[in-house]
């Protein structure tokens, strides 16, 4: 074996060590980056496992070895399963977060003191629980993508791990060329074949997941990490917490109405309605009524929301239906968002309750709000029905929703100033609304203080204020104007997405209405908020209208992907399968008819121009049998270009020269066996005056073919003439 080829395999082992230590770098730190966007991940934790992983990356540049000796490993481990413990009642409060902390600790030290095959694989193990948690910890759509290139990077650093540990455990060094640029096609080889490898781990895994039976039981998703959305649409809600909410942009629900292609609608997705006021927290009884499923899984929301009668509209006929379908991520409620007022519910839930405010919620513990069909119905009476609509509460109205605290004298005496010109309740309702709308502002800036009066310090001190200063001021004046009424929280937002025919509510679109009560017509909206507030407006850009296109499709596509999915995707499948047939079968048919007339055509015109078209056939045959060759025509034109520039490419040249050269000495009946290497080949030959060039010509080779050598490869064409002259002398 030629000297340089000793070197070769070590110098190239060396690359492949330090290549599966960046690879395994760029697993753990791809493996952070999905668990750290997740957003359940606190600060210090996001910080220090960054530091660690920047200081680690920078050892890696510089190809410097720092490691924790081995007496300050196993301590400093004992400690944290110590400070686990702590860590779990004191600190997180949870069993997840603390795991992740742990884990998060063990990819540090792990890092820092690489001694061992199993410490490599120990790491990997570690990135794949980092990818786990961030799995339970978000339903984005973005997850794919950084689980696709999370998946690139393990392919290569296991493809790297195995060559590495091949390359060790070898006994016999492979062999390799005294190429400088190596190492470099190495990488570039691992480049080319990871994507495609990825790729198909992706398709395949894919398709399983589709194709796989499944069970509905809900998503782990469900499990809320660290959300205020909750705390806004429970049975008791402090003023100031709807504002907390709307300090976020997260996404929180799409919903299609059906019909619906340009967004035509401005409607209120409704949540809680609460009675009860103490002056700074509005609550509601736990007053809820199990709902009876229908077969088809639907359930009938009655319009009271109880099983007890109550009024009924003067004109049964009127009537505005609305169906829609509301894709609701995990945000830790048990509320359905429905536009008043709802009809019925459709979705797999097992048990579904209304309370006396018409609120649905699901009480199935095992499948969290994700999917629902609903219809709801949004007429509203007219002006001047609601003006004739008198003053005569039922008993229970009356009882609960007139109900105050202690409040500030100044409340009902703005109130009757409002209202003083107006004749009926409904004005009254009227100018409330349009009083607060003109006179006060509107901001999501919380007081630096809590007042102990906040109604009355928004009306007569801080003048400004978000939605909920707002709907419960105008519940309260109304209470002492003799309106019934109660605050709602809920949702109001306007923008649209016109690729998906969705509209996207967001945290920010949290909003808080009153409703008050209208003998013979039930409950009527009223916002108070400016106008634009109680859901800003919104232009997104065409990119960001795409990407929620695909965040809606992987979140009811891939999260919420149950066995109702397969039977709506093995049904359309099914029919787009006769479809096709239908269509190829159409197609068939159409191209033979067309080759029926082509041919009549085509017979005419031979018998009016045989010559013509005898030049044509011999063209084909020409040109037929180069076609059915062209991989032969192909290597034949690639070995004559490289007998001609043996420089380019020394080893093939070198080897199809040789082969050449064994083809030659054939015809004098000297034949090369298989299993013979070039010497013994050489040992055949016993005329001396051609042994002589074969053995000079079978020295340049093995210099070319296994050195790699440019300049002997060159040399083979005239020393193959040698041969050649050698031969006819025979």
């Amino acid at each position: 074996m030629p000297a340089h080829s000793q070197s070769g395999g070590p110098a190239l082992q060396k690359y492949i060590d330090y290549y599966f230590e960046v690879g395994l770098y760029l697993l753990v730190l791809t493996a952070f980056g999905m668990l750290a966007v997740t957003g359940g991940l606190d600060l210090p934790a996001r910080l220090l496992v960054a530091v660690a992983l920047a200081v680690r990356g920078y050892l890696l540049a510089k190809r410097r070895r720092v490691s924790i000796s081995d007496r300050w490993t196993t301590p400093l481990s004992v400690a944290y399963f110590v400070f686990f413990g702590i860590d779990y009642f004191v600190f997180s409060h949870s069993f997840l977060p603390a795991t992740v902390h742990l884990a998060l600790f063990g990819v540090v030290v792990r890092m820092f003191s690489i001694r061992r095959e199993r410490d490599h694989l120990m790491l990997a193990i570690l990135a794949f629980l980092m990818v786990l948690s961030s799995a339970v910890l978000t339903v984005d759509s973005l997850f794919f993508f950084a689980f696709a290139v999370f998946m690139l990077v393990a392919v290569i650093t296991f493809m790297l791990f195995e060559m590495r540990r091949s390359g060790r455990a070898a006994n016999i060094q492979a062999r390799h060329s005294n190429d400088p640029e190596e190492h470099r096609r190495l990488a570039f080889a691992l480049a080319r074949i990871a994507p495609l490898l990825a790729g198909i781990i992706v398709i395949f895994g894919g398709a399983l997941f589709f194709i796989m039976p499944r069970m509905s039981a809900g998503y782990l998703g469900g499990y809320s990490y660290g959300t205020d959305l909750s705390s806004g649409f429970s049975d008791h809600v402090q003023l100031g917490q709807i504002g907390v909410i709307q300090q976020s942009n997260a996404l929180v629900m799409h919903v299609q109405i059906d019909g619906d292609t340009i967004g035509r609608y401005d409607l209120h997705w409704r949540g809680v309605a609460l009675a009860n006021f103490d002056g700074r927290t509005w609550s509601n009884r736990r007053d809820q009524f199990p709902l009876q499923p229908e077969p088809d899984n639907r359930f009938i929301v009655p319009r009271t929301g109880s099983a007890l009668k109550s009024y009924v509209t003067r004109n049964q006929s009127r009537e505005h239906l609305v169906h829609y379908r509301v894709l609701m991520e995990p945000i830790g409620t048990n509320v359905f968002f429905l536009a008043p007022w709802a009809r019925d519910v459709t979705g797999d839930y097992r048990l579904i309750a209304v309370d006396s405010a018409s609120a649905v919620f699901n009480l199935d513990a095992a499948r969290t709000i994700s999917r629902y069909e609903a219809t709801s119905d949004i007429a509203v009476p007219s002006m001047s029905e609601l003006r004739d609509s008198g003053q005569h509460y039922p008993p229970t109205i009356a009882a609960g929703y007139l109900g105050l605290p202690a409040v500030d004298p100044r409340i009902s005496k703005l109130a009757e100033q409002i209202t003083g010109d107006s004749r009926t309740q409904f004005d009254k309702a009227a100018a409330v609304e349009s009083y607060l709308r003109t006179h006060y502002g509107y901001t999501l800036q919380l007081p630096s203080a809590s007042p102990s009066d906040p109604v009355a310090n928004f009306l007569f001190q801080r003048k400004q204020g978000h939605c909920e200063y707002f709907a419960s001021s105008m519940a309260v004046m109304l209470r002492t104007l003799g309106i019934p009424s109660r605050v709602v929280n809920g949702f109001h937002s306007d923008e649209f997405n016109d690729l998906t025919g969705n509209y996207i509510v967001r945290a920010k679109d949290a909003h808080s209405w009153v409703e008050a009560y209208f003998p013979g017509f039930g409950w009527q909206m009223f916002d108070p908020t400016p106008a634009g507030r109680g859901g800003t407006a919104q232009n997104p850009g065409r990119m960001a209208l795409y990407l929620d296109a695909m965040a809606s499709f992987w979140r009811d596509w891939v999260v919420s992907y149950d066995t109702m999915h397969q039977v709506v995707l093995g049904q359309t499948a099914l029919s787009g399968t006769r479809g096709v047939w239908e269509a190829a079968r159409r197609w068939a048919h159409k191209k033979y008819r067309s080759m029926l007339k082509w041919a009549h055509r085509s017979q005419d015109r031979v018998e009016h121009s045989p010559a013509g078209w005898v030049l044509i056939a011999l063209s084909l045959a020409v040109l037929l049998p180069a076609l059915a060759n062209i991989g032969r025509i192909a290597r034949w034109s690639h070995e004559r270009w490289l007998r001609a520039h043996p420089e380019r490419s020394p080893e093939q040249a070198a080897a199809i020269w040789y082969e050449r050269m064994a083809r030659t000495l054939a015809k004098l009946g000297i034949e090369r066996s298989p299993v013979q290497t070039p010497h013994e080949f050489l040992n055949n030959i016993t005329d001396e005056r051609l042994r002589e060039p074969v053995s000079r010509f079978t020295d340049v080779y093995e210099s070319a073919r296994f050195g790699n050598s440019a300049e002997q490869a060159q040399r083979l064409p005239e020393l193959y003439e040698e041969v050649e002259v050698a031969m006819k002398r025979q």
